[in-house]
């Protein structure tokens, strides 16, 4: 069986961070949402819970940080070619998001842009040909 990853973010507005992440290529798994979390879903074994702020004091008495301020963490998701990596980070700017908030990079074997979601988290969009990947030391 594959491992699978459940990524567990706090969103000030749970409406608004879902249909964001279905802008961008994520399903909503109705088994696993309600009105203080969604899971949102990228493949069989990528999963985004969005939490609101209330619940996400249920889990943890840290506070959560201003992700529009601070870096908290930089998520990566693969794609499957250049245009849904384009595809994507066209959605991210047009549903909430902020589009390459980094630098976009193309090392010809490898193209990636990054994109805030509407509470600041970045994630990477990133493509990768695993042929074309050059050989030698690091």
């Amino acid at each position: 069986m594959s491992r699978m990853i459940f990524v567990n973010l706090p969103v000030a507005n749970l409406v608004k961070s879902k249909a964001f992440y279905e802008a961008t290529g994520a399903k909503n798994n109705p088994q696993f949402t309600d009105d203080t979390s969604a899971c949102m879903v990228f493949s069989d074994t990528i999963h985004v819970m969005l939490i609101t702020h209330d619940k996400w004091r249920v889990f943890t008495s840290k506070a959560i940080p201003d992700s529009h301020q601070s870096s908290e963490v930089m998520l990566a998701i693969s794609c499957d070619n250049r245009d849904t990596v384009d595809t994507m980070l066209d959605a991210a700017g047009a549903n909430g998001g902020k589009s390459d908030v980094n630098p976009k990079q193309d090392h010809g074997f490898m193209y990636n842009r990054s994109f805030e979601d509407p509470d600041g988290h970045i994630w990477e969009a990133v493509w990768m040909d695993m042929s074309a990947v050059p050989t030698g030391p690091n």
